[in-house]
């Protein structure tokens, strides 16, 4: 008997839904939220007010693209956390609408999990090599840089993360700084492409362990560009590429510093990539060059399932679902607790 899932993601400023059959991708409609460009970063209250007006119609053209009607669903998985709390409870209140209406199980889903279990989603006539447990995942997003050991779907290690700023936080500040618009990752990944990564050198803490400091990063680069500002006022203009490949370089070196030494110790060879920032093609080169030097066997999702997507939260709960691992309609949603 196939089994059919409807994911729903609202953590940030992307509503999202997707419908899984069995653990092949039907569908996967998301609606971004342009507002957050005019204020430099996302606004809680207006992604709260945005998530009402898309996720009824997100909803409904999931499912038409998916041509799954609502009463074939097993169950409704949802991300339950962590995120901005006005955003998940639009989510987290439609979706237990929509399960008790419907009569089947909901599914809760941690936002961070997901991102891991992005490097399985498979489409319609795909084959997808996915990553045996355990294996390694760098998780590096805006709100979160973690090195994790992946024990199984539902069994996931921190071995270290950042004590401070995440790196797409990071990236996205220094991006401010420079004046080239939100959101910054996606800006500088482009200008990146076209700079020298050598051109100039910013401030690495050394921290002990797998965990890793972007605060002191940001700082370096910010009174940096202030003294090279004060001697020529159009110096962003002029060195905006080096600047971004430079910034860029720096906080993907302190990345793979840190997983080489996790790769190293636990001596398992299988890692992948997770998250928002591991879109970014200097982070994923990187990752590919350190693969080859060291012998690693290496997952990268596609571009679409890197950043919020309601996909990963689809087969996230397919496999939660075949465990019956299912919630009651009580739960509430949680806005900081990582991955457990």
């Amino acid at each position: 008997m196939d089994i059919y899932i409807l994911g729903i993601e609202s953590s940030c400023d992307d509503t999202s839904a997707a419908v899984m059959k069995n653990d092949v991708l039907l569908s996967n409609v998301t609606a971004n939220q342009a507002v957050h460009m005019a204020y430099g970063g996302v606004v809680p209250e207006l992604a709260s007010r945005a998530h009402q007006q898309h996720i009824v119609p997100v909803v409904s053209e999931a499912l038409k693209q998916a041509n799954v009607d609502k009463s074939r669903l097993n169950a409704v998985a949802f991300t339950r956390g962590p995120g901005l709390m006005g955003s998940l409870l639009v989510g987290v209140s439609f979706a237990k609408g929509l399960a008790r209406s419907l009569d089947i199980p909901l599914i809760d889903v941690n936002h961070l999990q997901a991102h891991v279990i992005a490097n399985f989603i498979k489409e319609p006539n795909e084959v997808v090599e996915q990553p045996a447990f355990p294996f390694i995942c760098l998780l590096v997003s805006g709100g979160n840089s973690q090195i994790i050991k992946v024990n199984a779907y539902n069994d996931m290690e921190v071995l270290g993360q950042t004590i401070d700023d995440a790196a797409g936080e990071a990236i996205d500040k220094c991006s401010k700084v420079m004046g080239l618009g939100y959101p910054g990752g996606p800006i500088i990944d482009k200008l990146a492409r076209q700079g020298n990564p050598q051109a100039y050198v910013f401030n690495k803490p050394h921290i002990e362990g797998y965990d890793v400091s972007f605060s002191g990063l940001k700082t370096s680069f910010l009174y940096s560009l202030r003294d090279w500002v004060k001697e020529d006022p159009d110096f962003v203009e002029h060195h905006k590429n080096d600047l971004a490949a430079s910034l860029e370089h720096t906080v993907v070196d302190m990345l793979m510093d840190k997983l080489r030494r996790a790769v190293r110790d636990t001596h398992i060879n299988q890692v992948a990539l997770a998250g928002g920032v591991s879109a970014n093609n200097g982070l994923r080169n990187a990752f590919r060059e350190q693969a080859e030097k060291y012998g690693w066997k290496i997952y990268i999702p596609k571009f679409k399932f890197t950043t919020d997507n309601a996909a990963m939260i689809a087969i996230t709960g397919y496999l939660k679902y075949l465990d019956s691992d299912f919630c009651s309609i009580d739960l509430p949603a949680y806005s900081r607790v990582t991955i457990k």
